[in-house]
């Protein structure tokens, strides 16, 4: 085990920027906490919701029609996004199949 010295000032100031430094983390944490994971749809999802194809939902994307986030190859949709979707394009979700076929009858 190596023991380092270093004067009394560089310590301090050591502690003073880690401290800068948790209350910046903290910051940021509390800043990004309403981002929880429980908000946002994969593409499955979003296509079981809106009753569309995958390619749909691509061309929804290209068009910038729906924003997302993308972490590796993975894309992901934020639940309000895609209920504004909903709201603002009048786009009837999925509905049950009973209701489905009591209406074409």
């Amino acid at each position: 085990m190596d023991i380092i010295n270093i004067e009394k000032q560089t310590f301090e100031e050591m502690l003073v920027r880690f401290g800068l430094l948790a209350d910046h983390i903290k910051l940021l944490c509390e800043k990004y906490s309403s981002k929880k994971l429980g908000e946002w749809l994969d593409g499955q999802d979003v296509c079981l919701v809106l009753n569309i194809s995958p390619r749909t939902l691509q061309t929804y994307r290209d068009c910038g029609r729906i924003g997302f986030s993308q972490i590796n190859h993975k894309i992901y949709y934020q639940s309000s996004v895609v209920a504004k979707l909903i709201n603002n394009n009048n786009i009837n979700p999925k509905k049950e199949k009973n209701e489905t076929d009591h209406k074409e009858r």
